[in-house]
């Protein structure tokens, strides 16, 4: 295995500090390991700003369509006037250095940047290139990515140590609460300590409303892009607590400068099923832990986010925030099923489309109509 898989109790923590109406990436790593590049090609594949107005417009932060053949396949059978996909923001935050939680570099602007992400997309160098020089003198996959790794630590221990001297003494007092907030940073910190990031702890359902006013760097969930120039030659990485994704940027920036309808073909003479970009931004959307349902009819195909495990009136909220409380029903079937049918009309006579209350939990891939009260 390439990575350490993570427990349900820890999903549960990761999809706790999650808040779907405005989801970031945050592209980090040390100096010239392609950041800005990789950034550069995700913005080229950016969608309308107007159609997302929860996302952040800003120089360093790309709202990026996510790839989804489902929807192209209703889009086939619906014939809409306009087809939207979702989308999440990946944010160029700026390199990285040893020392940076201590300040040195850019290293407070970083973290703090890092801070208003809700995940972490870590870009390690695997390539060679005299021309681009490494800020430690060689390519080292493994040490680049411990450097990062230990700044965050060392600033989560940073703020942990200094939270925990508080209730320490505020504790003494016997309130109950203070009490268990010094024990849940005790706990933190000595696992921290250890050189390992929060988000390996698990937590109780208890214990999650304190820990995510902690806003830790360390436990935001993570994916590793290795930056490759070999993408069959994987390094040693040492224990991974998340995905790694080997991609390799430079030939992701020729296939980015093609135009659209030529890439597709390109990515096939390539022996590839799909761009290292597009399997990055897919991996980064089931990062957040976030589900993918549709309407579709003549007017518009469109791709709704929504949080894994939300229910039908939070899915309809996402449409317009006015569906919550006047949601009455949902009339719901499974994407497959009606491409298959046809068309809805087909689909009805079939008896395809079942009808579902307010406790109904929205599937990923889910086509939805919500009946509401205006």
């Amino acid at each position: 295995m390439l990575f350490k898989l993570i427990s349900d109790k820890q999903i549960r923590v990761i999809l706790y500090i999650l808040d779907f109406m405005s989801l970031s990436i945050g592209i980090v790593g040390l100096p010239n390991v392609g950041k800005s590049t990789l950034f550069n090609i995700l913005t080229k594949k950016s969608v309308e700003a107007a159609n997302y107005p929860f996302c952040t417009i800003d120089p360093n932060v790309g709202i990026v369509k996510v790839p989804d053949k489902r929807l192209d396949s209703l889009a086939a059978v619906s014939k809409p006037a306009k087809i939207i996909p979702t989308a999440i923001e990946f944010v160029d935050i700026a390199g990285l250095v040893a020392g940076a939680s201590k300040g040195e570099g850019l290293g407070n602007q970083f973290l703090a940047h890092i801070r208003e992400c809700d995940a972490i997309c870590e870009v390690v160098r695997n390539f060679q290139d005299k021309n681009i020089i490494h800020v430690n003198g060689e390519v080292n996959p493994q040490a680049d990515k411990e450097t990062i790794n230990l700044e965050l630590i060392l600033a989560d221990l940073g703020s942990i140590e200094k939270r925990l001297d508080k209730t320490r003494r505020e504790s003494k007092s016997g309130n109950k609460e203070l009490i268990t907030q010094t024990i849940i940073l005790e706990k933190i910190f000595q696992h921290l300590e250890k050189g390992l990031a929060a988000r390996c702890l698990e937590f109780s359902d208890e214990e999650m409303p304190f820990v995510k006013t902690l806003n830790l760097l360390t436990i935001k969930p993570i994916i590793y892009l290795l930056n490759a120039d070999d993408l069959e030659n994987t390094p040693e990485l040492g224990e991974l607590d998340g995905e790694i994704i080997a991609v390799n940027v430079k030939m992701e920036e020729e296939i980015a400068s093609l135009p659209e309808e030529e890439q597709a073909e390109y990515i096939s003479e390539l022996g590839l099923s799909q761009s290292g970009l597009d399997k990055l931004i897919a991996a980064s959307y089931k990062l957040l832990g976030l589900d993918t349902f549709f309407t579709t009819g003549p007017d518009e195909t469109r791709a709704w986010t929504i949080k894994r495990g939300a229910k039908a009136p939070e899915a309809a909220g996402v449409i317009h925030t006015d569906f919550i409380k006047g949601f009455i029903r949902a009339e719901v079937i499974n994407w497959e099923q009606f491409i298959n049918a046809g068309n809805e009309a087909k689909a009805r006579e079939q008896g395809l489309i079942r009808t579902e209350g307010k406790d109904y939990v929205v599937r990923d891939g889910d086509v939805c109509n919500f009946l509401v009260n205006r």
